[in-house]
């Protein structure tokens, strides 16, 4: 089995793989004060109440861009679950090419989408992670990831609205029956969402106006993806398992 891990900037989620099933998935919260005996109790446990052996698992691949807690995790799974994990970067086999100015500054979870939704979904495509950033990241019918827009996540910009004013509350981020809200909870909900869609919209079609295509899929994932994706005819497929998938596949082109 395999075990992957996405070290986000708000969760880090698992998978569980056995050949090409996803057998088992959970989420920690990113806490960059936690100990390697921590990270690795905290990993067998989880594999535990899954049903899942320690002994059966036979490689772990990691994304992450939260550098700051990579030598405790690293550390955990090799004292806990006596393996070396593959971590991605660069110098790791994608089965992409990265034409942006400084390759090095992408993410790895941005190269792991890509992989994941050019392999497959098939390009040109265009993947949309609505995680604590949104990113938009274009990839060429060749496997070329040749554009990549970051804006503000949901997230982030709810917390703008109620840490930043006096009287806003902080509120679930929902989408409303309305974009005509009558009271401040649903026109904080309104504004959120609906810009937010607006902004995708917006963005996908103009990414595809200037770099000349014409039909192009457009895969979404990350948390709040759902809420948009159902809002708008410019999000094709959302696969809440996308980055975990990009994982396995890269996983799976390092095999010595």
């Amino acid at each position: 089995m395999l075990l992957v891990i996405d070290v986000g900037n708000t969760n880090i989620t698992m998978g569980v793989f056995e050949d090409i099933n996803l057998k088992a998935s959970f989420r920690l919260t990113t806490n960059t004060a936690r100990t390697s005996d921590e990270y690795g109790l905290v990993i067998c446990d989880l594999l535990h109440a899954k049903g899942i052996q320690i002994e059966d698992l036979s490689a772990v691949t990691i994304a992450s861009v939260v550098p700051k807690l990579m030598h405790s995790l690293a550390s955990g799974i090799i004292k806990y679950l006596k393996i070396t994990p593959l971590i991605v970067g660069s110098g790791t086999k994608t089965g992409i090419k990265i034409a942006t100015v400084n390759p090095k500054e992408l993410g790895a979870d941005r190269v792991v989408d890509a992989v994941a939704a050019y392999e497959i979904y098939g390009g040109p495509v265009l993947v949309i992670d609505f995680g604590t950033a949104i990113t938009y990241d274009l990839i060429t019918e060749d496997g070329t990831f040749i554009a990549a827009v970051t804006s503000p996540g949901l997230r982030i910009a709810a917390n703008a609205l109620w840490n930043d004013t006096a009287k806003l509350p902080e509120v679930e981020i929902a989408m409303p029956d309305t974009i005509l809200a009558k009271d401040t909870i649903t026109s904080m909900q309104a504004g959120l969402v609906f810009g937010c869609i607006g902004q995708t919209e917006y963005i996908v079609k103009r990414m595809l106006k200037e770099a000349n295509i014409d039909k192009c899929r457009v895969i979404a994932t990350g948390g709040l993806g759902k809420i948009i994706s159902d809002a708008t005819d410019v999000i094709e497929v959302y696969d809440p398992n996308l980055t975990l998938k990009g994982l396995k596949i890269i996983s799976d082109k390092n095999k010595k």
